[in-house]
């Protein structure tokens, strides 16, 4: 059985007793539209009050991509179009609060919700993933957050499970936007489980022809075991001591500083990516998640739609979706271009409450 509901960017259909769910737009690396969300978002409450539902499985269409995230390319269209007075810009206030509420529902869910990461997994991605009970991932996964890359932060929850990351590796992820394959997605607890791509179809098919009765999440376990297989070693650990030493300042400046007494080509490299980013977004992200880590889920909930209204009140957000994913020219001019000259007060001003339009959800 299909849903009825947006039959064509993303299928929501019943396996026996799971339910199955394909955001269906692989061209596009299966980024979330604001349709997709909500979409989505109704599957979900209607599955929560199906007894004849057991379980969610969510998955991407095609070979490339879970979900590369979202689409961010309609906020900075509406965005630019409130500017020039065409519009009221409510996609730039919408499409956040509508997301980190299907996030929310996720990380609430009722029933086992399992997610097969398989490709591309990044932003809007990682949201309905990492907030799942299960995060099954094969070894063509690929896991960033590389917000800072385009002006904004990373988000979905991560000033929330970023901080809780091994040592300083979720500071480090967060403000260089690295990717990282499965065994480093287990090492800082993104990744449960590990099955080799050609798999998958049997893991789903073996979950729709259990028998669902006592423990649901001991069964989905013993089903993911038989196609388990050993992800390695993390090359994030072998690199823990130095990200360690080197990232767990709380100003930008002290990082930059450690890296360059660092030396070595590891804090080289570092140092270079970190000069290609937005100098804002990488002050609001270490400032997010030093917050993040005293604080529940849901106040990163909340901190976290704050910190999109004032990116997207900025500049560099619009500059840097202009720069990688519209003239796609690679040279984002970040304002400020300095770390020096970013105003410190303005960052910790983009934490104030927005009074009626905050974002809170139940913890």
């Amino acid at each position: 059985m299909t849903d009825a509901a947006d039959t064509q960017a993303l299928i929501a259909e019943r396996r026996g007793p799971l339910g199955l769910i394909t955001l269906n737009r692989p061209k596009a690396l299966n980024a979330l539209t604001q349709e997709m969300i909500g979409a989505m978002h109704r599957t979900l409450d209607g599955w929560a009050e199906d007894p004849g539902v057991e379980a969610v499985v969510v998955r991407g269409a095609g070979d490339r991509a879970f979900c590369a995230g979202g689409d961010v390319v309609a906020i900075y269209r509406d965005g630019l179009a409130a500017r020039a007075g065409e519009s009221d810009g409510a996609v730039t206030r919408s499409f956040f609060r509508d997301e980190y509420r299907l996030d929310h529902r996720i990380h609430t869910y009722p029933k086992p919700y399992i997610a097969l990461l398989d490709g591309l997994t990044m932003g809007g991605g990682v949201g309905i993933s990492v907030h799942g009970r299960f995060r099954v991932a094969t070894e063509a996964m690929v896991f960033a957050m590389p917000e800072t890359g385009i002006g904004l932060f990373p988000d979905v929850g991560a000033t929330w499970f970023l901080p809780r990351a091994p040592g300083e590796t979720g500071t480090y992820l967060a403000l260089t936007g690295r990717r990282c394959r499965t065994a480093d997605c287990y090492y800082i607890g993104y990744a449960t489980h590990d099955v080799p791509k050609p798999e998958i179809e049997g893991v789903i098919a073996d979950l729709a022809a259990a028998d669902w009765h006592g423990d649901p999440d001991r069964l989905i376990e013993e089903v993911l075991a038989r196609h388990r297989q050993d992800p390695g070693p993390a090359p994030l650990a072998s690199h823990r001591p130095v990200i360690d030493r080197c990232f767990g300042h709380d100003s930008l400046e002290a990082i930059v500083a450690a890296l360059k007494a660092e030396g070595g080509p590891w804090a080289q490299e570092t140092l270079e990516t970190l000069a290609t980013l937005s100098p804002t977004s990488l002050k609001l992200t270490l400032a997010a998640l030093r917050r993040g880590k005293a604080m529940s889920y849901a106040e990163c909930v909340t901190m976290e739609y704050r910190l999109t209204q004032f990116c997207m009140a900025g500049h560099d957000f619009f500059e840097g979706i202009r720069a990688r994913l519209v003239d796609k020219d690679n040279a984002p001019q970040w304002d400020p271009a300095d770390p020096a000259a970013v105003d410190d007060a303005a960052i910790d001003a983009a934490f104030a409450p927005l009074g009626e339009a905050d974002l809170v959800v139940a913890p």
